[in-house]
């Protein structure tokens, strides 16, 4: 008989064949949901209140609503979003299919909360984010990102930013980004215009902290390292490998955290090696087509 986790959840979980494989439950419960035949699967059932927890977090996170317990019903009070992932860095989950079940989050500033990217929208959550304080600004990283962008800014009363390279996807903006040297963006808030996952991709970087990399930059668990989408890649794989050499003189942060793909802390140092390093491979890399399945999570 399958172990009851102490929450009192049934421990019959499920994945369903909606699952889309964007690997939001595998970054959040990589001990239980692993990826099978292009699509999330469960291991086995959580073993305990922790396993729960995690478990919880990657079914509220999922965009299709594909994993679920035994009873089917998900409910706010079993919801662990907004996660702290570190001082004043929240990841929101509830990820949409509309942004291809993309991360985002909460980063609070000194005048109120920036939202990078953003999860699908409701009412619901609002509130929430509402009782945090004032969220000033929704900064898109990119226009595949941008399908809730003007609902959130909207509701929040809030400014919506995107690059110009993208702006087709967030015509409505209320800041564009324009050019590809970095720009201020207030204290300790630099965005870096980082073309070739779209034309109009941008790097946010908060603090020489932070660095919120929409899906120029990821970390891989596979390779141990860090990537570029290369089989995702709309734009132009060569704009992507020169906006990476252009920026590694520019770049410092500590917090790798992309839209998809893993999350990942290491010191500065690390980073500015391991960049230099991905320099080098993705200048060697050619254009290839689109291909989901590529992607080495």
């Amino acid at each position: 008989m399958p172990p009851t986790p102490a929450s009192g959840l049934p421990a019959d979980w499920s994945v369903d064949e909606r699952c889309m494989n964007c690997d939001a439950a595998r970054q959040l419960a990589p001990e239980l949901i692993e990826e099978r035949a292009g699509r999330s699967a469960l291991v086995r059932p959580p073993k305990d209140e922790a396993e729960t927890r995690s478990l919880l977090a990657a079914a509220h996170a999922c965009p299709t609503r594909s994993i679920r317990p035994g009873t089917g019903a998900l409910t706010r009070d079993t919801d662990p979003f907004p996660l702290t992932l570190d001082e004043g860095v929240l990841l929101l989950g509830h990820n949409s299919r509309r942004t291809a079940g993309a991360s985002s989050y909460l980063c609070r500033r000194p005048t109120g909360w920036l939202m990078i990217d953003t999860p699908r929208f409701s009412e619901g959550l609002a509130a929430r984010y509402e009782a945090l304080g004032p969220v000033t600004d929704v900064l898109l990283t990119h226009g595949d990102h941008a399908a809730h962008g003007r609902a959130w800014a909207d509701r929040l009363g809030a400014r919506l930013t995107v690059h110009e390279g993208d702006l087709d996807a967030a015509p409505d903006a209320d800041r564009v980004l324009r050019g590809a040297d970095p720009l201020d963006l207030g204290p300790g808030a630099v965005a870096h215009p980082f073309p070739g996952h779209t034309r109009g991709s941008v790097l946010y970087v908060l603090d020489e902290r932070h660095c919120f990399t929409g899906d120029s930059l990821y970390w891989s668990r596979t390779t141990g390292d860090i990537e570029v989408h290369e089989s995702l890649t709309w734009y132009s794989i060569e704009e992507q490998a020169a906006s990476l050499a252009r920026s590694l003189d520019r770049l410092r942060f500590e917090w790798l955290l992309p839209g998809h793909g893993d999350r990942r802390r290491m010191p500065a140092e690390e980073v500015r090696r391991r960049l230099r390093a991905l320099a080098e491979r993705c200048g060697e890399l050619r254009p290839s087509p689109v291909d989901f399945t590529a992607v080495r999570w």
